[in-house]
């Protein structure tokens, strides 16, 4: 079983290794490895997309690496490869983006990508720092992962989701924040799962035995 983390030039992925290889080796979940070579992601097994920065710019960047896009689109969309978008690389996943200027997402679930706006004014934007999950939908790489579970969240914009059935846990801040959203083989995560300690490790270890 190969695991492609994608590296498109968006963050700093050395931590999101060692939390996957790490599971990876407790789970028995084969082997884990970052890479931009378009071949290793058509035959991966198994597809991690992460990302930081600005929606537009890891659009672009994604798009602009050669051949990089289409491999992804194959592997998720075609082959039907399990995928999990973490932070930017979960935005990536919406129809819209509306940081900045709108900016067409993969549509692979539908919903758009919206500045968060708390409606208590002392709350700050960006929404950075542990928060506490609300699980709205079971799902098995929610497995073992309660409402109350913490997450480390760093983050201005949010993830919109059009179908609630697709919203699979979310978080108070000033109001609702997606924070998993899930669909067929895809799932994605608006925190860090290699920040948010055991929660985070549980879910990697649950994602790399999950065969959808």
């Amino acid at each position: 079983m190969l695991t492609a983390i994608i590296d498109y030039e968006s963050g700093n992925l050395h931590s999101a290794e060692k939390a996957f290889q790490r599971m990876a080796r407790e789970v028995g979940g084969g082997t884990v490895v970052v890479t931009a070579d378009a071949d290793v992601v058509a035959r991966a097994d198994r597809v991690v997309l992460p990302g930081d920065g600005a929606f537009p710019a890891c659009a672009q960047a994604l798009r602009g690496q050669s051949g990089l896009f289409e491999a992804l689109v194959e592997a998720v969309e075609t082959r039907g490869r399990p995928f999990l978008g973490i932070c930017v690389g979960m935005q990536l996943m919406a129809t819209w983006g509306r940081e900045y200027e709108d900016t067409r997402g993969l549509d692979w679930i539908g919903g758009e990508v919206v500045r968060i706006t708390p409606s208590d004014p002392t709350l700050k934007v960006p929404h950075m720092g542990w928060n506490d999950l609300v699980i709205d939908h079971p799902h098995p790489v929610l497995d073992g992962i309660e409402t109350g579970d913490h997450a480390y969240f760093v983050h201005s914009y949010h993830f919109r989701v059009f179908a609630a059935q697709e919203r699979l846990a979310h978080v108070d801040y000033g109001g609702d924040v997606t924070a998993i959203i899930g669909k067929g083989t895809m799932l994605g995560t608006q925190f860090h799962p290699e920040k948010s300690q055991q929660t985070g490790l549980r879910l990697i270890g649950n994602f790399l035995r999950w065969r959808p």
